[in-house]
């Protein structure tokens, strides 16, 4: 058992008036010997947080000094770059560890044909827990022809508790999400996980280890993409993702974290965290918009003080560059902002500049409301297959 060890006995000889006496002296000497000790121990009052830097000047990053310095290469970049990724870090959690050497295990459920592909609904396991369900649309070519090998696309569906991915694939009564099976049909193999918490996916978060369900989210889709490259008629290594709303920041966030994303679209899917719905208290309580269960519970603690959140959409978006970037912000989406979108790609795009690739953020604005209409889709394919030509081909 622990404690403090009982001292011997004193000598009998010794008076009572010494004994106390004999006591005080110990007592300040011990005193005394404590405040030494801490004197010269390294033990230092914690040093406050540097301050946040400036999510709309993105030219500028902390040095080794704590200072600030001009941004002036690509270098100099992945120094502001890493100290964004660990503020994402900070608010949605660390993954668990895990051996990412091997695909997740595949479980097919359902198999339909539908026409030029088939669609399989899947499960697969990703951290231990409930095995994420997802569909998986191969265009048939690719089946009939084995060596042949085609481009990959997460497609990451928005806010359903319904039939979740089934949206992107045609199911459901939402119109213009199709977009996983229109790819298919232009020779895309798909995948579409479904997001945590929405249509019956219900995978622990807290009991987990999960900080988030937007990082669960985000190791869903990792997971998902290692999976794409374990099978034999997809070009592994580089992929797409695409996304409508939820899907649309689910895609950023993935990218941002997972460099073989190299071509992303945003449908109605972002603006800069003070612009939410114009930056309203309510809906920064607990519980709500972002600080939602399935989200980033950590977001509530920064109400009322909203350009503390140490990381926002201008930097996420900056931290693609030199890969592809697509936002698709309707003038009249009632969720984000059009202004909005349009001063963080303002403030994304010096990064893009400074990689030599000014073309790659692109910023579209429908006069719809929040929708993904069939000429943006179009439009969305077209961006996507600059980066990842659609044709199989032999490896």
């Amino acid at each position: 058992m622990g404690g403090f060890v009982n001292s011997p006995p004193r000598s009998a000889s010794l008076s009572p008036l010494a004994s106390r006496l004999g006591a005080r002296i110990r007592l300040v000497l011990g005193m005394c010997a404590v405040g030494l000790l801490l004197a010269g121990s390294p033990l230092r009052a914690a040093e406050p947080a540097p301050p946040r830097l400036p999510p709309f000047n993105l030219r500028v990053y902390r040095g080794p000094d704590k200072t600030l310095q001009p941004v002036q290469t690509p270098a100099d970049w992945q120094q502001r770059r890493a100290e964004i990724v660990r503020a994402m870090h900070q608010v949605m959690g660390d993954f668990p560890p895990a051996d990412r050497g091997q695909p997740p295990q595949v479980e097919v459920v359902t198999e339909i044909d539908c026409g030029t592909y088939v669609r399989r609904w899947i499960r697969y396991h990703t951290t231990p827990g409930t095995p994420v369900p997802a569909y998986l649309c191969i265009p048939k070519a690719l089946l009939a022809q084995p060596g042949l090998r085609a481009p990959a696309a997460l497609c990451l569906h928005g806010t359903d508790d319904v039939v979740g991915a089934g949206t992107v694939v045609g199911l459901g009564s939402r119109p213009n999400r199709q977009y996983a099976a229109e790819l298919a049909e232009r020779g895309w193999v798909t995948l579409a996980p479904n997001y945590p918490h929405l249509a019956g996916y219900r995978p622990p978060l807290e009991a987990a280890g999960w900080a988030s369900g937007t990082l669960k989210a985000v190791d869903d889709n990792r997971r998902g993409l290692d999976l794409l490259d374990s099978l034999p008629f997809v070009r592994a290594g580089q992929y797409a993702a695409i996304g409508h709303s939820l899907g649309g920041h689910n895609a950023v966030y993935t990218a941002v974290l997972d460099n073989r994303l190299v071509a992303t679209v945003s449908s109605c899917g972002l603006d800069s965290y003070p612009d939410y719905y114009g930056g309203k208290e309510a809906n920064w309580q607990p519980g709500r918009g972002w600080t939602q269960h399935r989200y980033m519970p950590r977001l509530a603690d920064y109400r009322g003080r909203l350009a503390e959140i140490p990381f926002d959409f201008p930097e996420l978006i900056a931290a693609l560059a030199p890969r592809r970037m697509l936002i698709i912000a309707p003038t009249r989406d009632h969720n984000f902002r059009a202004d909005s979108v349009d001063r963080l790609a303002a403030a994304a795009q010096p990064i893009f500049e400074l990689h030599q690739v000014p073309q790659h953020l692109r910023v579209e604005h429908p006069d719809c409301e929040h929708d993904f209409p069939p000429d943006m889709r179009q439009l969305a394919y077209e961006f996507l297959e600059q980066a990842l030509p659609p044709a199989p081909a032999k490896p």
